[in-house]
């Protein structure tokens, strides 16, 4: 991955980050991003979904300033031991997948939200902690028609799972209040790119489909297709990590703020751009099966970036098209 606008940042710190969830494919690309700018850090994982080639990819960029902890959220001592030596928080660790929550809501909770709170309520009684920087979600929006989503226009939630994000959000309201705590929250909206698991029943759309057709076979749309989403390319990701982490903007309070491209794409658009980068020509050739919606899942999603922008001078930098080009190429 192309670290340049992270070197920029972190060229004058050095500093201890605590990552969790770092065997996942999100926490191990933030991870491999702070390494390769020299800096040091502690991962946490318990490989509930992380995998042990993400552990092993990071050991081998760096054996001395990556530091592999397998254990929970939930492990008090061990996890008081680690924030005790770290300067930020990166907190990735959790049960995706809104049909998983639906399916079995409590494992959600216990990692989502008792694995946070757990985390939030170690970090108030240790000052060397700058900022806490977590993953929330879009699906906090739930049954909000409204768009773009926008901060403050939050509808019902959908999924049980969502309702873990927002429950996060509040408590991080509470700590930063009650504990003056600087917190900020990050609502992914759809990420995407190299590593991401195809494979199980929960995977993501992108990776999913990208197998199908490279396998020749049939992937399918849940719905008629027009379901949209603003989908966000990994990098884009780990750069808005790395500026929440750093902003010198934010105040020792709780923040949420939307992370996408405001970039609107139908599962049918996304569907064709996919086989185009696998097939080439005659891609449109190729067609998905449709099958009905699934339950709890979200008509359309548009990230306003506005508030990204002014609080953390967030920028996407690689759009859909492109990013999809490069996850094909990676896989």
């Amino acid at each position: 991955m192309d670290a340049d606008l992270e070197k920029q940042l972190l060229e004058t710190t050095s500093e201890i980050w605590l990552v969790t969830g770092v065997a996942g494919f999100i926490g191990s690309h933030i991870a491999e991003t702070l390494l390769n700018c020299g800096q040091t850090v502690y991962g946490v994982d318990n490989f509930s979904t992380g995998k042990q080639q993400n552990i092993d990819l990071l050991n081998n960029i760096s054996k001395d300033k990556f530091k592999f902890f397998e254990t929970d959220i939930n492990n008090r001592e061990a996890i008081t031991s680690l924030v005790s030596k770290c300067s930020y928080v990166i907190h990735q660790a959790a049960l995706g997948s809104v049909p998983r929550s639906v399916e079995i809501p409590v494992n959600s909770h216990n990692s989502n939200v008792n694995g946070f709170l757990n985390l939030l309520d170690i970090v108030k009684s240790h000052k060397n902690i700058k900022r806490v920087v977590y993953a929330s979600s879009s699906s906090v929006y739930g049954d909000s028609s409204k768009l773009p989503k926008k901060e403050g226009e939050e509808g019902h939630v959908l999924s049980p799972y969502a309702a873990t994000k927002r429950i996060n959000e509040i408590y991080a309201d509470a700590f930063s209040k009650s504990y003056g705590i600087s917190i900020i929250g990050l609502r992914y909206f759809n990420v995407f790119g190299p590593r991401q698991d195809p494979n199980g029943p929960y995977a993501a759309v992108i990776p999913r489909w990208v197998s199908a057709i490279k396998k020749n076979e049939t992937a399918t749309i849940y719905g008629d297709g027009e379901t949209s989403r603003d989908f966000c390319y990994i990098s884009n990701v780990v750069y808005a990590n790395i500026k929440a982490a750093l902003s010198e903007n934010l105040k020792n309070q709780s923040y949420y703020i939307n992370i996408g491209c405001n970039e609107n794409t139908t599962l049918n658009q996304l569907f064709d751009i996919i086989a185009e980068s696998i097939v080439g020509e005659g891609s449109e050739k190729i067609k998905p099966k449709k099958e009905d919606f699934r339950v709890g899942d979200v008509r359309a999603s548009l990230a306003d970036i506005s508030l990204s922008k002014s609080l953390i001078n967030y920028e996407p930098k690689v759009f859909l098209r492109e990013g999809i080009f490069k996850t094909v190429a990676s896989s």
